[in-house]
């Protein structure tokens, strides 16, 4: 695919923007080297990314830790009270 000036004020209007008359050129430029670069993601051999695809990733036992991290975050906070964090009203 190629980007023409008829493209290129597409863009502009779908996008909402508008391009400095100076820079079309070198804007065309751009776009034409990234949908090359889109285009030569199509002629990737991805049969083999297919076989990695199929394998699971190891599950662990859920193991129950009691590690009282709440008490030691509590701890480490200016106000708490029954378990909870006390800060300043701030909507009245």
């Amino acid at each position: 695919m190629h980007i023409d000036d008829t493209t290129l004020a597409k863009l502009q209007r779908l996008g909402n923007i508008s391009i400095d008359e100076a820079k079309h050129d070198e804007i065309k430029a751009q776009l034409d080297e990234i949908l090359g670069f889109v285009e030569n993601l199509n002629t990737l051999n991805l049969e083999e990314i297919a076989s990695i695809q199929e394998q699971k990733t190891p599950l662990r036992d859920d193991m129950v830790v009691n590690a009282h991290i709440a008490q030691d975050v509590l701890g480490c906070a200016p106000k708490a009270q029954d378990g909870f964090f006390i800060v300043p009203k701030i909507i009245e």
